[in-house]
């Protein structure tokens, strides 16, 4: 008896080991035998432990000498509170397999199997209580070389390394938190990836059934976790079996369509019921294609001059886009989540300016308009419109064919946009209408339109191009030198290499999500551009970089706080208030995580931070560079 008290009221993770410093989620497995009297299932600790259980408890006990948590110490509600890390006597009790070590196939193993069985590769994630069974099944498959698992130092860093894994491959990786606090910190991350149509599974622990919303003040307990997550992802499920779980992996993770997050939910006495061991099939998919007339009709609204405008929905039909603007000689705009799709240096290319007016008044001039996989959101035109004479609008989804664009007269076709180009294709008639010069004026117009916003951030960005290699990931946070910079500023050669997230547009994403990157491209080094307030978000994920030994570098444009605010709030006629912000010392603090670090120099900008980047990316290592504006 002495021996299981002492387990049960030992705070995991604080004793000796890698995780001593952050133990509210503790690794040792927390193995909580609750005998239930007769009385309405209070815990009855005067029965014993008996055989293996008991051996298996003193083994735990022996691998791990974890010390005992004083009442009132770091990670709990207050002196004597529960605390994020250990289970609350009221929890559900986690049994079976945990001191066996050996178990049949369980609702865990069902999760992670169809996962890795539906071309899952990494899993991003951070070890708690409640979501060990299932890091039992990330431990197997790491173990036989099916699976990579990496511990970012938040779980809102996993959503957005997952987001910029997702953006580098077209693949969706998986989050892996622990119920309540872990899942609602990843919430942020999972919905930017929502908004800007990026796939991802994302997976937790639940309450068990039937205490959802009772109040009972259980760990990690929230009222309706499933419900919450529905209402800003594709989909959230609250599985109630093995298959349940097993489906609705498969379905998170099935190729085509608009893809965007989801969420599996399994409570905690679903975990480890048994499972058949059937994993659900993988689906083929069959793009789909618009009808022959549909096509027809398009094709004849395509005539003189011709505007294409690309979105993050054509991401995987480069090929069939340029063959169209080709046949049509038309110059091509993208969105930023496009932003390189046509090599910005073909003589067709205008690049990812569309926010700018000079790109919606050519839109507007044109002949026709060919719109493929674009929302057209507010999020890509700054408040601007796209309002042709006439388009031809390609989505996947068709709920999206009538969204945002008014056109005085539209063919809307429903379908995959390289199945419908490479469709649209044969109907064209080649046709020559000085498209690259319009396509060099209109780079012109909007050049210079974009240089009075940038600031020092046109230079910043052109001097990363310089040196910036062409399978290198640039990820810009919702920062000046990203939004006002490189959007416009930076080249891109090939798609999937620009990271940029202007629909939720949240502060601390390009860090992590350049880390998502280098690791889903080994070997492609990767830079995040970011201010000095966005950095101050996620600066901890630098120690995942250091960890895993990424070569990302950092480009810290540091001018006081949040720029961009003050100047709004002065544009209004507001006094600044809580904008200009107390710094630390943003290399020494990068050294104090064992990345590379130095300053730039203020003179010479452009060249210095060629120079300072082209030797961080030499080093192949993790690295800070400091540019300090203030």
């Amino acid at each position: 008896m002495r021996l299981r008290r002492r387990l049960r009221h030992r705070r995991p993770g604080r004793g000796p080991g890698p995780d001593r410093a952050g133990g509210r989620r503790g690794l040792l497995p927390a193995v909580q035998h609750r005998d239930d009297d007769a009385r309405g299932g209070v815990p009855g600790p005067r029965r014993r432990v008996r055989g293996a259980v008991r051996r298996g408890l003193r083994a735990a006990h022996r691998r791990a000498p974890h010390r005992a948590q004083r009442p009132g110490r770091r990670g709990g509600r207050g002196p004597g509170g529960r605390r994020r890390g250990v289970p609350h006597r009221r929890g559900h009790r986690l049994t079976g397999p945990t001191v066996a070590g050996v178990s049949a196939p369980t609702t865990a193993a069902a999760v992670v199997d169809t996962a890795v069985a539906h071309g899952v590769e990494v899993v991003l994630g951070v070890p708690g209580t409640h979501n060990l069974e299932l890091y039992r099944h990330v431990q197997r498959h790491v173990a036989a070389g099916r699976l990579r698992h990496v511990v970012p130092r938040h779980e809102q860093g996993a959503g957005y390394a997952a987001d910029g894994w997702a953006r580098a491959t077209g693949r969706p990786a998986m989050v892996l938190t622990t119920s309540g606090p872990g899942l609602l910190n990843a919430l942020t991350a999972a919905a930017t990836s929502y908004a800007d149509s990026v796939p991802a599974l994302y997976v937790s622990p639940g309450v068990p059934r039937g205490e959802e919303g009772r109040d009972l003040g259980t760990l990690h307990e929230t009222r309706d976790a499933s419900g919450a997550v529905g209402r800003l992802l594709a989909a959230s499920t609250r599985a109630d079996g093995p298959a349940t779980a097993a489906a609705a992996v498969a379905r998170a993770l099935a190729p085509g369509g608009r893809r965007r997050p989801r969420h599996v939910e399994v409570p905690l006495d679903v975990m480890e019921l048994p499972w058949d061991g059937a994993v659900p099939a993988r689906v083929p998919y069959e793009p789909p294609v618009p009808a022959p007339d549909a096509l027809a009709r398009a094709a004849a609204l395509l005539r003189g001059d011709v505007v294409v405008l690309a979105g993050g929905g054509a991401l995987d039909a480069g090929g069939p886009l340029r063959a169209v603007a080709e046949a049509l000689d038309a110059p091509v705009l993208t969105t930023t989540a496009a932003k390189g799709l046509l090599d910005e240096d073909h003589p067709l290319a205008v690049g990812a300016h569309v926010r700018l007016r000079a790109a919606q008044e050519a839109l507007a001039a044109a002949d026709a308009v060919l719109v493929v996989g674009s929302e057209l959101g507010d999020s890509d035109l700054w408040g601007g419109a796209v309002v042709p004479r006439a388009a031809v609008r390609v989505d996947v989804e068709e709920g999206q064919l009538d969204k945002n664009l008014a056109a005085g007269e539209l063919a809307a076709l429903h379908g995959d946009a390289g199945a419908t180009l490479a469709a649209l294709l044969p109907l064209l008639a080649p046709r020559r209408r000085g498209g690259a010069d319009r396509a060099a004026a209109l780079r012109a117009r909007c050049r210079a339109e974009a240089l009075r916003d940038a600031g020092p951030g046109a230079e910043l960005a052109e001097a990363v191009g310089r040196v910036l290699p062409g399978d290198a990931v640039l990820a810009g946070d919702s920062s000046q030198v990203a939004y006002y910079g490189a959007v416009h500023f930076t080249r891109r050669d090939r798609p999937r290499r620009f990271c940029y997230c202007p629909g939720f547009a949240t502060l601390g994403y390009a860090l992590p999500a350049a880390v998502g990157a280098a690791l889903a491209l080994p070997g492609a080094p990767a830079v995040a551009l970011v201010g000095d307030g966005a950095l101050m978000f996620s600066v901890q994920e630098l120690m995942t970089a250091v960890e895993q030994r990424l070569p990302v570098v950092t480009v810290v444009v540091d001018n006081g706080g949040f720029r961009e605010i003050r100047d709004g709030m002065l544009a209004r006629g507001i006094p600044p208030l809580a904008v200009d912000l107390e710094r630390p010392d943003l290399v020494a603090l990068a050294r104090a995580f064992g990345a590379d670090a130095e300053p730039v120099p203020a003179g010479g900008l452009e060249d210095a931070l060629a120079r300072a980047l082209q030797r961080s990316l030499e080093r192949r290592r993790p690295g800070v560079l400091v540019v300090d504006l203030t």
